[in-house]
């Protein structure tokens, strides 16, 4: 209830002082309609790092009906899960960048504004430079070019037609932005303390979390730079990341009334403990490729993802099907023999998981075997495995994976140096189920693991999946030179068309 209380308390904040700013037309555009004496930065903070978890709106259609079947975590059978079949519905590809822009994106740039001046305040500065790094990072990750350096400035430069920054430019000033952010940290002034639903204010965790962001980035550049990218995860590695789960990047979420206190996934199922059903969505099932996968491995996670209502073993539902061709499919019809997810992962109390120490683990061995850090990456191998897979902790303790289980699944499934891309890209794959974006993401640097793609009729990308989310299609026409100068530069825009870091090898 405490957290109900204090969520509520500065999101009304926000929205109030806001709202001010938009109904004073603006009759002295030289004063900054969020200074500092308006409001307290902390709420800000609490208030943006919510958004960021998103509401149902984004996660629904971004999240899980795009990213999570694209990369074949889940699979459903209607025409409106577009990403299942490669198709295309407007407002769901743009409903990330709808609702960043508008609910989260220009609040942290107002945040750093107004506290980069006050010493004071340094903390409450550095921090909310990392969370804006990490907003804007999903942002360009998956349109590609986006406004950057302008975006979220309309209130403080009368500024509504940002200029779309190149995916490179971008990407150098986020690295540099986690850098800078990440040494500014200092233990000799005030922190957010509960204000920050991440981390409660601990500046050490703050800094191995920029630290792991800048190995997340660095990583992201292997196919188009690799001297840079070297550079940035050495840096990263120097600075230090995340060293065990305790660090992982989470927000809490509570069950009260809906909206930002609720996770967005959970109020997508909403699943009802009286009746044992999810009552909004309850079209998704496990996809067979990664059933299969998990299967094929002898992995115990699959038996905690996995809920089958009708008691039987764990089975994946075929990616690209509809309520007709499955009709035809040998495994059946009948929707409740396939597996739903656990609702334990999907509770609208559930926790937003943003970046693991498994994660930072497997990358770290990446590392290793590049040649850019010196250790013994199967031991790093051994670390994610082991991370990943206590991890689930976090959304109840009887998730929480048996030593016993894990040492048996590292005997059978051993790390191979010679597969080392192949291994770590889908363990990888495996750590990051729910965190679709960063799922997505990896998958397109990689190319692990091998995904057969779909060839639904009339599917947007000839049989391919999909490299990236389309624009909002009002861009055309509400910033139509800036749009046009980002096709230019970048290519179509297309489902198919691959951004700066996403180099076709």
């Amino acid at each position: 209830m405490r957290l109900i209380n204090y969520i509520g308390s500065a999101v009304l904040t926000v929205a109030l002082v806001f709202s001010s700013c938009n109904t004073k037309e603006f009759q002295d555009l030289n004063i900054n309609p969020v200074a500092a004496d308006n409001i307290n930065p902390g709420f800000i903070l609490t208030y943006t790092q919510l958004q960021t978890s998103g509401e149902r709106y984004e996660n629904w259609r971004a999240v899980l009906i795009y990213q999570s079947t694209m990369i074949q975590h889940f699979a459903t059978l209607p025409g409106y899960w577009a990403g299942d079949k490669y198709t295309y519905i407007g407002s769901y590809s743009a409903s990330l960048w709808d609702r960043a822009y508008r609910n989260y994106v220009r609040d942290l740039v107002n945040l750093v504004e107004i506290t980069k001046e006050d010493p004071a305040l340094i903390n409450f500065n550095a921090i909310a430079r990392i969370w804006k790094v990490f907003a804007m990072h999903r942002l360009t990750d998956h349109y590609g070019d986006v406004p950057y350096f302008e975006a979220g400035r309309g209130f403080l430069d009368v500024n509504f037609n940002p200029r779309y920054d190149a995916q490179e430019d971008i990407y150098m000033d986020m690295l540099k932005e986690l850098d800078e952010a990440a040494m500014a940290l200092s233990d000799a002034e005030g922190t957010p303390e509960d204000q920050d639903l991440i981390y409660g204010g601990d500046l050490a965790k703050w800094k191995r979390f920029a630290y792991s962001m800048m190995l997340r980035l660095g990583m992201r550049m292997t196919k188009v730079n690799a001297s840079q990218a070297e550079q940035w995860v050495t840096r990263a590695i120097a600075g230090g990341v995340m060293t065990s789960n305790d660090d992982i990047c989470f927000i809490p979420h509570d069950t009260g009334p809906g909206g930002l206190q609720r996770n967005g996934i959970g109020e997508v199922f909403n699943y009802d403990p009286d009746s044992k059903t999810y009552t909004n969505d309850d079209s998704p099932r496990l996809s067979l490729t990664f059933v299969t996968y998990l299967e094929d491995h002898n992995d115990p996670r699959l038996d905690l993802y996995s809920w089958v209502v009708s008691g039987g073993e764990p089975k994946g539902m075929p990616n690209g099907l509809d309520a007709t061709t499955i009709q035809d499919y040998e495994g059946g019809s009948d929707l409740d023999t396939y597996s739903r997810i656990n609702p334990l992962f999907v509770l609208v109390s559930s926790p937003m998981v943003f970046q693991t120490y498994a994660e930072v683990a497997f990358l770290l061995a990446e590392a290793i075997e590049r040649g850019w850090h010196a250790g013994n990456a199967a031991e790093m191998y051994e670390a994610g495995v082991w991370a990943a897979m206590k991890q689930y902790s976090i959304y109840d303790p009887s998730l929480e994976i048996a030593d016993a289980d894990i040492e048996t699944y590292l005997a059978a499934n051993p790390y191979n140096p010679a597969q080392w891309e192949q291994i770590l890209g889908e363990q990888y794959w495996v750590a990051t189920f729910l965190n679709e974006y960063e799922a997505y993401a990896n998958w397109r640097r990689t190319d692990y693991p091998k995904l057969t793609p779909v060839n639904y009729p009339g599917n947007q990308t000839n049989g391919t999946i999909p490299r990236r989310l389309r624009y909002p299609g009002g861009e055309a026409s509400l910033n139509p030179d800036n749009y046009q100068a980002a096709i230019n530069r970048q290519g179509p825009d297309l489902l198919t068309t691959r951004m700066w870091w996403d180099v076709e090898q």
